[in-house]
């Protein structure tokens, strides 16, 4: 029997990276999943090479339209769901010089804003023994220059993810976190620095790294997997650091 036989998740962020990565691994464990992102193309695909397994809806997780959109799918095909992840996220190193109300805005309304949102708008929805998690970062537990804006957005999101905790739990809804450390996805490339540059702090990063490199998506997918189980039934409130032994080094 697959671990997540009879389950309906909903995971945003879903066309690549780590989001892509939980989406694949759920579906091999017997779910059905809505896959939402920007990305039609890349969520086309994922639903042609899952039939029935996947229902793709594109949308921006920042706008109130596309979440309620999305929303309305989901229950025009199904009438609950037991998963919720909202994963979309965006990284971007700014200076704390340049640490504008502008740059705070930009990885805010994404990282916290939009997930909040996407909970509040689903919780009605999630059954009794259901579960939600939010993708937070191991950088709530080290400094990292330049991504203050990035780091203190996920930390928000892990309170945010404690105090649903406690309160959904009356509603039969368990509340988690999970923290990748350095993980090898498309968002290392899109946070604003040279190649040169990149290469040389991945370097530094991989240094401190148990096994001497980043991370992979399925490392956090099978995380995820083990979280939405029934297996983690006693789990509540937690984040759970994958990082590849990063913040003990």
């Amino acid at each position: 029997m697959k671990r997540l036989d009879g389950k309906t998740a909903v995971v945003t962020g879903a066309s690549s990276g780590i989001g892509r990565a939980i989406v694949e691994q759920f579906i091999a464990e017997g779910a059905k999943v809505f896959a939402f992102a920007r990305n039609a193309e890349a969520l086309k695909t994922l639903e042609v090479a899952h039939p029935g397994q996947v229902i793709a809806v594109s949308g921006d997780v920042t706008r109130q339209e596309d979440l309620q959109q999305l929303v309305a799918t989901v229950l025009k095909n199904t009438d609950a769901i037991d998963i919720l992840i909202p994963n979309a996220g965006i990284a971007r190193v700014v200076s704390f010089e340049d640490s504008t109300a502008d740059a705070f805005s930009e990885q805010f309304s994404v990282n916290l804003f939009a997930a909040a949102e996407t909970a509040r708008l689903f919780v009605p929805h999630i059954r009794k023994g259901g579960s939600i998690q939010f993708i937070t970062t191991f950088l709530t537990q080290v400094g990292f220059p330049g991504l203050a804006i990035y780091s203190a957005s996920k930390a928000a999101l892990k309170s945010l993810s404690q105090t649903l905790a406690a309160e959904l739990a009356p509603k039969g809804i368990r509340v988690n976190s999970i923290a990748p450390g350095p993980i090898a996805t498309p968002l290392w490339g899109t946070v604003g620095l040279p190649a040169d540059t990149l290469g040389a702090v991945a370097e530094k990063i991989n240094a401190r790294l148990m096994q001497g490199a980043f991370g992979q998506p399925e490392d956090i997918a099978e995380t995820s997997v083990f979280l939405a189980s029934d297996a983690a039934k006693n789990i509540y409130g937690q984040e759970i650091v994958v990082d590849g032994g990063y913040t003990i080094g």
